[in-house]
């Protein structure tokens, strides 16, 4: 029997699948497991279709289930923002030959507004949606990946629940959405603090990093760079991934000899592990072989098995959160670094193959379920220190981290420049409100390996300008050139007047503002293609025009409107303008 559920006064949601009760309660549908079978979830279990929903024109925004896959542009002509979408070779999270999966959120911009179509929780099983074009249109089908899990082992049959909103302003329906998640996962204390300001090892010196190098870029900040607070020690330190308490040979005297060094400096200390992996040469490895995630017949899963293999020190073993064993271990290892070294921000990685989906210990719990626990176990021991994901599921995480990697690692290339000012404009709504968001670190010192011209530069610190969010710098401080350093000065300039991400207002990213003053709008403006050669800027009474960084100010009489020219290809330009008061 054909159900209809009224979401709203212009839409309805057909119940598709009679083993999932749908009710609606506000602004939410909610489902129930009803099935009188125990029969396992599949991962294309449907659970609602909303009917002719997409015009064809309409332009589209997906998010992806891990950090590293986005997706954008018109029904013909989608584009993967990332390098890694959630069904490439790499990560095999669904088949590639399957309809595309849209995680967590859809929307769509078209002539009747904004629509976005979201989930509001995400405790056990990932949400997502399908485009499924027919005679009438193109519908949109949100379904759940049920991981094979059987509602025998289950505490609750209630599933997730979504919510369709719509809207004349993509911030209004953001901000609604947002609102809406937090009643399902209240947000961390470090969201509403301040963005952590620092630099990170890792872009500067990579797996090499020696405690020599972080002295000196210690150094360095306790001697001129006094607004850079915080010192993230990243990958290099450990003696095998897994061992996150036991330092290599270049970090003579230990990790936390190194940190009472940074705090004597004056400096925050930061670290970085990847909790859910482990190298066969780790000792947690070899000592704990039950605490692993397996095959059915048994066997010990490697990453490489089901997904990506991973960046080094491959292969990868995951730990299985759902054993009670692996959350204390998870909470003693993070209390220690916090309590005993004197951690106070813990950077995580490789958050993504902890909902790895495996035999697990503890039967039905699906691999988002095990990941929140070893999170949450994590959080037990990081007490009042700040969390950031990275390479994480992006809704598995709400609400257990105090901050969010956006976007790719930044590499000093005009392409991967683009990548990321794409995907952090795309989830900058997120800032403040899910997380703070971090779009990695800033890179304006060329290394002998890896560099660019000053053009990509100049377009990926105007990226960074109008993002807030973190703000690390990655280059090697004692390296910097003037043009890094004055651009860094200005960049925790703006962190100091405004924290907030800027506003965009289309799904085109051209065209974000930020209020600094009463009577003061940065506008940051950004091209991609050779499409366009200037962007109109307009005001409600007549401006001052200046530009951002030379201070040039750009018009003789104060206006409404300025053309503002841009280059062919990738450019961008910050523009701030003033009000002009009459005397």
């Amino acid at each position: 029997m054909t159900e209809y559920i009224q979401v709203s006064q212009e839409l309805d949601a057909l119940a598709i699948n009679p083993e999932i009760k749908v009710t609606k309660r506000n602004k939410e549908l909610h489902f129930e497991n009803v099935s009188l079978h125990f029969s396992p979830l599949s991962s294309r279990t449907a659970l609602v279709r909303f009917e002719n929903q997409i015009e064809s024109g309409a332009y589209i925004l997906g998010d992806g289930f891990q950090m590293l896959c986005q997706t954008a542009g018109k029904l013909d002509g989608l584009v993967d923002i990332g390098r890694c979408p959630d069904n490439n070779n790499s990560y095999r999270i669904y088949p590639e030959d399957a309809p595309r999966r849209f995680y967590n959120y859809l929307v769509v911009e078209q002539s009747t507004g904004f629509h976005l179509y979201g989930f509001t929780s995400c405790h056990r099983f990932a949400g997502y949606f399908e485009l499924q074009p027919t005679g009438h249109g193109v519908d949109i089908v949100a379904l759940i990946d049920g991981e094979e899990s059987s509602p025998q082992h289950w505490a609750s049959n209630q599933l997730e629940s979504l919510t369709v909103l719509h809207g004349d302003s993509l911030e209004e329906v953001y901000n609604e959405y947002a609102n809406l998640i937090s009643n399902h996962h209240p947000t961390r204390i470090g969201v509403s603090g301040e963005s952590p300001v620092g630099w990170c090892s890792w872009y500067a010196y990579y797996a090499d990093v020696t405690r020599q190098n972080v002295i000196e870029n210690v150094d360095i900040m306790a001697d001129k760079l006094f607004d850079l607070e915080w010192v993230l020690l990243d990958d290099g330190y450990q003696a095998f991934m897994g061992d996150w308490l036991t330092p290599s040979e270049k970090f003579e005297g230990g990790v936390k000899s190194l940190i009472a060094d940074i705090k004597a400096k004056g400096k925050k200390p930061a670290i970085w592990m990847a909790p859910f992996i482990a190298q066969a040469e780790s000792d947690v490895y070899k000592n704990h072989p039950d605490w692993f995630l397996k095959h059915n017949n048994g066997e010990l899963l490697k990453a490489e098995d089901i997904t990506y293999g991973g960046w080094r020190c491959t292969p990868w073993y995951i730990l299985d959160a759902s054993h009670p064993e692996v959350q204390e271990h998870l909470t003693r290892v993070v209390k220690t670094m916090r309590d005993e070294w004197g951690v106070e921000l813990f950077k995580l990685d490789a958050n993504y193959w902890g909902t790895l989906k495996g035999q697990r210990y503890q039967k039905g719990v699906t691999g988002v379920e095990a990941y929140r626990l070893g999170m949450a176990a994590i959080n037990e021991g990081a007490g009042n220190a700040l969390v950031l994901g990275c390479n994480a599921p992006m809704w598995p995480s709400l609400g257990l981290v105090d901050a969010m990697r956006v976007s790719d690692d930044v590499e000093r290339d005009p392409q991967r420049f683009e990548q990321i000012a794409k995907e952090t404009f795309y989830r900058s709504w997120q800032h403040q409100r899910l997380w703070l968001i971090d779009p990695d670190c800033a890179t304006f010192t060329s290394l002998p390996n890896q560099g660019t011209d000053r053009a990509s530069y100049e377009f990926h610190r105007n990226v960074l300008l109008a993002s807030g969010g973190l703000l690390l710098s990655g280059d090697p401080l004692p390296e910097l050139t003037p043009f890094a350093e004055e651009t860094l000065a200005r960049l925790i300039s703006r962190q100091r007047h405004s924290s907030n991400a800027s506003t965009f207002t289309s799904l085109s990213m051209n065209h974000a503002t930020l209020k600094l003053s009463e009577d003061r709008r940065l506008h940051c403006l950004f091209h991609y293609d050779d499409d366009l050669s200037e962007y109109t800027l307009t005001t409600e009474y007549p401006c001052d025009w200046f530009d951002y960084w030379t201070g040039e100010k750009l018009n003789q009489d104060p206006v409404q409107i300025q053309i503002i020219p841009v280059n062919r290809g990738l450019d961008s330009r910050a523009i701030v303008s003033v009000v002009h008061l009459l005397d």
